[in-house]
């Protein structure tokens, strides 16, 4: 066994980032701290746009081609999930790379519904004069009940963490720490994108949310 960098630098400053940001915004929404919880679900949309961008463009492990499997193999997969084994995914395995899935398309319509949102009183989404305020009433109470199906996959995916540590002594959260993951020597190591890149694509990513919000 040998470390291998398997994540890049964008991949995993995102992973932490974005947990930080989910975190701000609900504390900013519990203490009614809504212009900074309007700007929070900004930040997240530029992140979110920067990581659909990267997973066709950037590194290999960052790449929905590379880590999306069938929903046969993900069963598979969790059918061993008792069986203590060496760690010897590359990347996300596949039942991760549709929690991955799952995750970004919650945080999406969580940042998509934000833009047209209001809370019946002084704060309204940057896109709300869009639509109705039935509408945005409807988007709104979407916006509400889907952070709860965030906290439900939050719970699920340290959950699994949890089991994978426990029962297959896998660690999961090193690797995301450090970007380096021991595997069997002879692994071929995935090919990474250089980190200018990805400020490019997140500059431009952030362009796109700055339009959007001062359109």
């Amino acid at each position: 066994m040998r470390p291998i960098k398997v994540w890049d630098l964008p991949v995993r400053l995102f992973h932490w980032v974005i947990v930080l940001l989910i975190l701000v915004a609900w504390l900013t929404q519990e203490y009614n701290w809504m212009e900074w919880h309007v700007w929070t679900g900004c930040t997240i949309l530029t992140l979110l746009l920067f990581r659909l961008v990267w997973g066709f463009i950037g590194s290999d492990t960052a790449r929905f081609t590379r880590f999306l499997k069938g929903p046969v193999a993900a069963l598979r997969h969790l059918s061993h999930i008792g069986r203590r084994e060496a760690d010897r995914e590359i990347g996300h395995n596949a039942a991760g790379g549709w929690m991955v899935l799952l995750m970004l398309a919650l945080i999406g319509v969580q940042a998509g519904t934000g833009l047209f949102s209001n809370d019946d009183a002084a704060t309204e989404g940057p896109l709300m004069h869009f639509v109705s305020k039935d509408q945005s009433d409807w988007l709104s109470h979407i916006h509400s009940i889907n952070f709860k199906l965030i906290e439900a996959a939050i719970v699920l995916h340290v959950l699994a963490i949890a089991i994978y540590a426990t029962l297959k002594r896998q660690d999961l959260v090193r690797p995301m720490i450090t970007g380096r993951k021991m595997l069997p020597d002879g692994t071929v190591a995935p090919r990474l994108v250089s980190s200018l890149l990805a400020a490019v694509t997140l500059m431009v990513a952030a362009g796109v949310v700055v339009w959007i919000v001062w359109l």
